[in-house]
């Protein structure tokens, strides 16, 4: 069956990477888009995010792979060590050998570079209107379509809606009416120039100095010209979600015993920016009718695997691909993406939360971490890693593999 002759309409709220990215993947099925935007101009904050080869399989069936090849670094291994003894723990081999297991590099990226990357071709594609600084507050669903008010009393009409709207997403509330899970887990991120770097960590690698109850990473940006640095530590407060300025008299108060090696980065950032981290727990459903959630609206999930945008690229992907296979039949449509998109996400999902306490483990549980994957081979590494970064675009609507696990056990 071809698709009708009378284009269907979709609104999309939230232009974030999983917004962009949902606007492209659905006018590739001849939609048309209408994006709506709380910011005052489509932009990203934060900085730099690790892309695993699913995310790059994404990025290919959309059309700006190439795009954010050229802005990312290839990094060649991913590295844990020790925070306390500054030994390694692990390294994973991502050079030739994972990239003809998985078809596609590991990278890292500014954040506002893959979000250029995707909103390049956005503003090329004919089939997708732009409209900022509007923040819906209601929505009704109906049997021919969904309607949209925003603050100043507009209205709006489509015959679907996706809700790319955060963490905090209103779509959400207004679907679900459930609340965030805070971690209580802190994230500090900056952005170093290499110049301030220190030599013996300038390194083509994610590092990880794993800690009790805390870690930093720091990767390659921009050609190496830059480094990101996140910091993370339970914090002793009680936190609510959100994003402020950072201090570095906290950062240092929960890296007392840290060994001085990865130490001494925490002097280097001139400001800080800190996140305190919100999860949710799975839930099987999504929307409903012809509305539903994608990325963090629909599964918020914690740094520990680093694929909260890989995971809102594959949903963009899936939901096109589902539109299609549905024959235009959105509600149908929509459905069959939350059925193929709830499992793996919440995977993943329960996955990062795992590995954060692998990360943070101290006493005992450090010294079982620390022998985990001693004597382990690139071989057995990548076969633990096949579920997930083994996605492929080509058949994404295909159930989810649950022949091995992400703990690199």
């Amino acid at each position: 069956m071809n698709a009708p002759q009378k284009r269907q309409s979709i609104i999309i709220v939230g232009g974030g990477i999983g917004g962009l990215a949902a606007a492209q993947a659905l006018t590739q099925q001849g939609l048309e888009v209408l994006l709506l935007e709380q910011a005052g101009e489509i932009g990203e904050i934060g900085a730099g995010i690790q892309l695993g080869p699913n995310a790059y399989s994404a990025l290919d069936a959309l059309g700006v792979g190439d795009t954010a090849r050229a802005r990312s670094v290839f990094t060649e291994n991913l590295i844990m060590m020790d925070a306390i003894d500054a030994r390694e723990v692990a390294r994973i081999d991502v050079g030739e050998a994972f990239r003809k297991r998985f078809g596609n590099p590991y990278g890292v990226i500014h954040r506002a570079d893959i979000h250029r990357s995707i909103l390049e071709a956005v503003q090329k594609n004919p089939l997708i209107r732009f409209q900022t600084s509007t923040r819906i507050e209601t929505l009704v669903a109906d049997a021919t379509g969904v309607s949209l008010s925003d603050s100043r009393g507009n209205r709006y009409r489509a015959d679907a809606v996706i809700g790319c709207d955060g963490v905090k997403s209103v779509i959400r509330q207004t679907l679900l009416g459930d609340d965030v899970r805070v971690t209580g887990h802190v994230v500090y991120r900056a952005v170093i120039e290499r110049a301030d770097m220190p030599e013996d960590l300038q390194v083509n690698a994610p590092m990880l100095w794993a800690g009790p109850r805390c870690h930093l990473v720091h990767y390659p940006l921009r050609g190496g010209q830059q480094y990101n640095l996140v910091v993370t530590f339970h914090s002793r407060r009680e936190e609510r979600w959100g994003v402020s300025d950072g201090s570095k008299e906290e950062v240092l108060s929960y890296f007392d015993g840290i060994h001085e090696r990865p130490r001494q980065l925490l002097d280097r950032p001139t400001s800080w920016r800190r996140w305190a981290t919100a999860d949710r727990d799975p839930v099987d459903r999504w929307g409903e009718g012809s509305v539903t959630l994608l990325g963090d609206a629909a599964h918020p999930m914690t740094q520990y695997l680093a694929q909260g945008a890989c995971m809102a690229l594959e949903d963009a992907v899936v939901l096109g691909q589902a539109v299609k296979a549905c024959n235009h039949d959105l509600v149908a449509a929509m459905r069959l993406y939350e059925q193929v998109r709830i499992p793996r996400t919440a995977r993943v999902l329960w996955s990062a939360r795992e590995m954060g306490r692998l990360y943070h483990a101290k006493g005992v549980e450090r010294q079982v971490r620390n022998q985990l994957w001693q004597g382990r081979d690139q071989d057995r590494f990548h076969d633990a890693l096949h579920w997930l970064y083994g996605w492929q675009a080509s058949n994404c609507l295909q159930p989810l593999e649950l022949a091995t696990s992400v703990k690199l056990s």
